[in-house]
């Protein structure tokens, strides 16, 4: 993701600017905005707006703030009167799409979303701080430039009446998704090869993890899946479509250099007043390999006051330091999720999980380590063609064990001579 950040009126923090090509992601933007929001003043504007890349400015920004057709006159006119303004070129996606939670937390309040038409209205409490944002549209082609200019007079507006209220302020200028991008351009016949600059960027289908932080606020366990089935009593909910969206209760999850607890509450889903789905994982040291291993101890369903265990060890471990990956993780085919005891309730559940991933320990950032996949190494494929090798080796060896017991002649009868007599014994 391509945003832009700009903060103004402030005694900003010098701040490190990221190196270039530098991705900056959801972590390190929380360290950003908390090292700046220390010392800044803590009545925040956001400007979010619907795509934007840092080509946008090189395509509709002035040199310096002097080209007067810029579109971007006010944007660059409070980046000159900060005293240090931020400038973050690549935002990860999902950092950008983050953004407004982390602003909020950070500062303890709910965002305001306002209006330009009602700017008017509003006055502002300088004794506490403060969280106003404001949507902007984008839209590519033709228009682009006006709306571009049109959104810079709402910045210019909103900023002004701060000014004229006497109240400092930071501002922030980012988008949700990156307008340009600049990719590499096939090589094509009677075309020449370079780059290809200002291509739409295609939608993502790649989304980012759930992560569970740990007391200190550093990412502790991650957990992807397409879906997460629970059948019980005939009906059938998936879990995982409302988790990676940001709204999450994962109320109850905790974690530690041996025990991860990753806790999926939910309300009313199959009928159930309450919902509690907890993967329970500890760090064990095998001295067979000599190395730490992270194995599931168990899947566990709470619900109306009842419990569900399945024993998931025996399928679902991986090095300690890599995440475990399973395409289809069940308790009905190939189960890798068995019941604790034929008596437990179990038993009345069937859950499959698809394209699942999950690291506990050893995590050192929002990115899943290398992973360590449920399919054994011989596959079926594998198996079938070490033994077709097996065998065509069994044949050539056969081969050329008969080949090297013929015998030829070694007596050759002469006209000239006596015949030859042969012994029927030799």
């Amino acid at each position: 993701m391509v945003s832009r950040h700009g903060c103004s009126r402030s005694n900003m923090p010098h701040l490190a600017q990221p190196t270039a090509g530098q991705t900056v992601s959801g972590g390190q933007l929380a360290s950003y905005l908390k090292s700046a929001l220390s010392i800044a003043p803590r009545n925040v504007l956001l400007f979010l707006q619907d795509k934007l890349s840092m080509e946008d400015f090189t395509m509709y920004g002035g040199v310096f703030g002097n080209k007067q057709d810029s579109a971007f006159l006010n944007v660059e006119s409070a980046l000159q009167t900060s005293s240090n303004p931020l400038v973050l070129p690549a935002l990860d996606w999902s950092a950008s799409h983050s953004i407004l939670e982390l602003l909020q937390g950070e500062l303890g309040i709910p965002a305001v979303q306002i209006d330009p038409s009602t700017l008017k209205e509003i006055k502002l409490n300088t004794a506490q701080p403060s969280l106003l944002a404001v949507h902007l549209p984008y839209t590519a082609g033709d228009q682009t430039k006006e709306l571009l200019l049109k959104n810079d007079a709402i910045i210019g507006e909103v900023l002004n009446m701060f000014k004229s209220q006497d109240v400092p302020y930071t501002a922030v200028y980012t988008g949700l998704k990156p307008s340009r991008v600049i990719e590499d351009t096939p090589v094509m016949a009677g075309h020449s090869v370079g780059r290809s600059l200002l291509q739409a960027l295609p939608e993502s289908t790649v989304k980012p993890p759930l992560v569970i932080n740990n007391t200190v606020g550093q990412p502790c366990i991650l957990l992807w899946a397409d879906t997460l089935l629970a059948t019980y009593s005939g009906n059938q909910v998936d879990l995982a479509r409302d988790i990676f969206n940001g709204s999450a209760d994962t109320a109850g999850s905790v974690c530690n250099n041996t025990l991860s607890r990753l806790v999926l509450n939910y309300k009313n889903v199959l009928n159930l007043r309450s919902l509690r789905l907890i993967f329970s994982m500890r760090k064990i040291f095998f001295p067979v390999s000599a190395r730490d291993w992270s194995v599931m101890e168990q899947v566990v369903l709470e619900y109306d006051g009842q419990r569900a265990i399945f024993n998931a060890s025996s399928g679902i471990y991986s090095p300690a330091e890599y995440s475990f990956h399973c395409q289809s993780v069940s308790s009905a085919q190939s189960p890798l999720l068995v019941p604790r005891s034929a008596t437990d309730n179990a038993t009345m559940w069937t859950l499959s999980f698809t394209d699942f991933q999950i690291q506990g320990f050893n995590v050192t950032g929002e990115e899943f380590s290398y992973a360590s996949d449920c399919a054994g190494f011989f596959t079926p494929g594998i198996w079938m063609g070490l033994l077709t090798s097996l065998l065509m080796v069994f044949i050539l060896s056969y081969g050329l064990h008969m080949i090297m017991q013929l015998r030829t002649m070694d007596r050759f009868d002469d006209p000239k001579g006596p015949a030859i007599s042969v012994p029927q014994s030799e």
